[in-house]
């Protein structure tokens, strides 16, 4: 296992409990571990051992983590400034963590960090006791003893020390070393959001208020960003201070509420929208609490990362719309350059023969049709036209991955097509009959690269021999044909290879 440690801000003791509250400041950590808790409340902790290969590695996710913390921890300071905080670190340089293969441990070096103290040579046996909380309060006794560190602690005699102190003594330290199983309790995003916090003081004007709801936005994005949705609805709600009334009737809170065209988890968006509200509303008297309420939300569609590099030229933080829009102009510059017919896209159709379920027509001519439907270029009909295909196909998961064109005849031994020898039939048949709405024309002027003849009746198979391996091949149907003006021919069976599994 492999455990992070951050420092949490402690508020001080006059500053109201729900404007600190930790367990919300903890949510951005979600998105890195599932494992992450808050002990002591000055330390969040973080098991990443799980986790640390999809962030490409121990050194880059504890980059990640810092540089995200710092980000939290810089917006916790300007939400509370009015309030004052004490024993956070500034972001930057000067950030500071613990790492360890336990949570206690890890926490300890945090400790030794903040304290600005060096870490012993012998690690974890140099490491004084104040280290570790629970004990604490038992440091000056021990000091007497002439025990001070915890290899110092190991040392003495298990029994006495559990008769003097409390087996929990010995229960923490092996838990810090690493000699015994630690439990936490991990934290959880709530199913909705909802987040009250007392102002640091009154809030007189809109920007006040907006100010203060600046802090609720940030652990909305970190409430987001952990649930994979965007924000659609928001609801802000103060309460007022009635004792600033004298008397006069008024209501005992407000809300104002702000909705999107889509899902968003850019707060700066969210906080535009609240600031040209707020400016066109009077408050009736000052507020002492503000609740951000997420009203709807809805999973955030994302997108793929482009192969070719960003175009630095457009600028913008979409960098995924900027790439699409980059290759949108270099499917332009090629089809001008090698011709409309040398640069082409597949188009999916929704046809049961495996040669006519993809064609490929002209990018341009592709791209046109995307933009004149409003979609994107990679989302349009295709997609539509798979899920269709894939449903009309009950066996589409058993089609290879390459199909010759046109295909191949075998030869007929016994019955049994050969391909490098004989082959094997392992599953099938699964049997197609379409394309009676086409006439051999009008399939080769739709797409000439598969002419076909129309009405097509086949018998597919899942064939096998060492040589070859897995193939996939077909035998036409029997179908009666007419010979000269009377006599009825019954045409042999034909097998044919169409496809190799890759």
């Amino acid at each position: 296992m492999h455990w992070i440690a951050l420092p949490l801000p402690r508020w001080q003791a006059d500053a109201p409990a729900a404007l600190a509250d930790a367990t919300a400041v903890g949510w951005w950590a979600l998105r890195f571990t599932p494992r992450v808790a808050l002990v002591d409340g000055d330390a969040l902790l973080l098991e990443v051992s799980t986790t640390e290969r999809l962030w490409g590695g121990r050194e880059t996710l504890l980059r990640q983590v810092c540089e995200a913390w710092a980000l939290a921890a810089e917006a916790a300071v300007d939400a509370g400034a009015g309030a004052g905080t004490e024993g956070l670190p500034p972001p930057g340089p000067s950030l500071v963590w613990g790492c360890g293969p336990t949570a206690l441990l890890a926490q300890a070096v945090l400790r030794m960090a903040l304290a600005g103290r060096a870490l012993p040579a012998r690690m974890p046996q140099g490491l004084p006791l104040h280290t570790l909380t629970a004990l604490r309060p038992h440091v000056a006794s021990l000091e007497r003893m002439g025990c001070r560190t915890w290899g110092a602690l190991q040392s003495l005699p298990r029994a006495g020390v559990a008769r003097r102190f409390g087996a929990a003594v010995l229960q923490v330290l092996d838990q810090a070393l690493g000699d015994a199983p630690q439990a936490h309790s991990w934290l959880e995003l709530p199913e909705a959001f909802v987040l009250t916090a007392e102002l640091p003081a009154l809030a007189e004007s809109a920007d006040a208020l907006l100010w203060s709801a600046g802090r609720c936005l940030t652990v909305l994005q970190g409430w987001l960003q952990a649930r994979q949705q965007g924000a659609l609805g928001l609801e802000l709600a103060w309460r007022h201070d009635l004792r600033r009334i004298d008397g006069v009737a008024i209501a005992p809170t407000c809300a104002l509420q702000v909705r999107t065209a889509q899902g968003t988890q850019d707060m700066a968006h969210l906080r535009r929208l609240l600031s040209e509200n707020l400016t066109r509303t009077q408050l009736a008297a000052p507020a002492n609490q503000i609740t951000l309420r997420l009203l709807e939300s809805a999973p955030l569609q994302q997108r793929s990362a482009s192969l070719l590099p960003p175009d630095d030229r457009r600028g913008g933080d979409d960098a995924a719309g900027a790439s699409a829009e980059a290759l949108h102009q270099l499917l332009e510059r090629l089809s001008a350059r090698l011709g409309t017919d040398r640069v082409l896209a597949p188009v999916l159709q929704a046809d049961h023969r495996p040669e006519h379920m993809q064609q490929w027509r002209p990018a341009a001519e592709v791209l046109r049709v995307a933009v004149a439907t409003g979609r994107s270029a990679s989302r349009a009909a295709p997609i539509h036209a798979a899920d269709a295909a894939l449903d009309a196909t009950p066996d589409a998961l058993l089609q290879p991955t390459w199909l010759l064109n046109p295909p191949r005849r075998l030869a007929v031994q016994g019955n049994r097509p050969c391909h490098h020898g004989r082959l094997r039939l392992l599953d099938g048949p699964h049997r197609f009959e379409a394309g009676w709405w086409c006439t051999a024309e009008q399939e080769k002027e739709k797409d000439p690269t598969h002419p076909g003849t129309g009405l097509a009746l086949r018998d597919y198979f899942v064939a096998y021999n060492d040589v070859a391996g897995l193939v996939w091949v077909f035998r036409e149907r029997l179908a009666p044909m007419a010979d000269g003006a009377q006599a009825v021919v019954v045409r042999p069976h034909r097998w044919f290879l169409h496809g190799i599994f890759a």
